[in-house]
């Protein structure tokens, strides 16, 4: 310590972890929670890696189905007097759904990091051929704990709420 200043040794030095662009991580959705799995992405994503989300119509949303269906229609109900375009979209594919709310997860409003890291982002339904080659990762805390019967499987919502395969 010289100077009030502490000298590392030279072969110390802060590691960095290397992000691999060719490829983007591709992540299986089936039996995942879908807030779970939207900030395991997000947090992904805000690193600077490229991110497949595969399976999207087997995401889980915690909740019965009755539960989820309601407060999807409530949600259907909400809109502008004025113009349409002034409310929120209302997104019925599984797959846009899941975008949406990663996107809620990013600072995609105030920071053009945050829009940078949503164009880094692709969800599928099922799951296409260019990612079957490549290895799906899964995310353990993400995983449902409980039995099926006590969630609710995005696609199924989906479709009772509009979305025509």
């Amino acid at each position: 310590m010289a100077n009030g200043r502490i000298n590392k040794p030279i072969g110390m030095a802060k590691q960095e972890t290397v992000v691999r662009t060719d490829r983007p991580i591709v992540v299986d959705a089936t039996d995942h929670i879908a807030g779970r799995l939207a900030s395991n992405v997000a947090k992904l994503l805000i690193k600077g890696n490229r991110v497949s989300v595969v399976n999207c119509e087997k995401i889980m949303m915690s909740g019965t189905r009755s539960n989820q269906i309601q407060e999807y229609r409530e949600f259907l109900e909400i809109n502008s007097i004025i113009n349409y375009k002034h409310g929120p979209k209302h997104y019925r594919r599984p797959d846009t759904v899941m975008a949406k709310m990663i996107r809620q997860m990013l600072p995609f409003d105030r920071k053009p990091s945050g829009k940078e890291s949503f164009q880094r982002l692709r969800t599928y339904i099922g799951s296409p051929k260019e990612t079957k080659s490549i290895e799906k990762i899964q995310f353990e805390k993400a995983k449902i704990r409980k039995t099926a019967s006590n969630y609710t499987q995005l696609g199924e919502l989906c479709r009772v709420i509009g979305w025509t395969e």
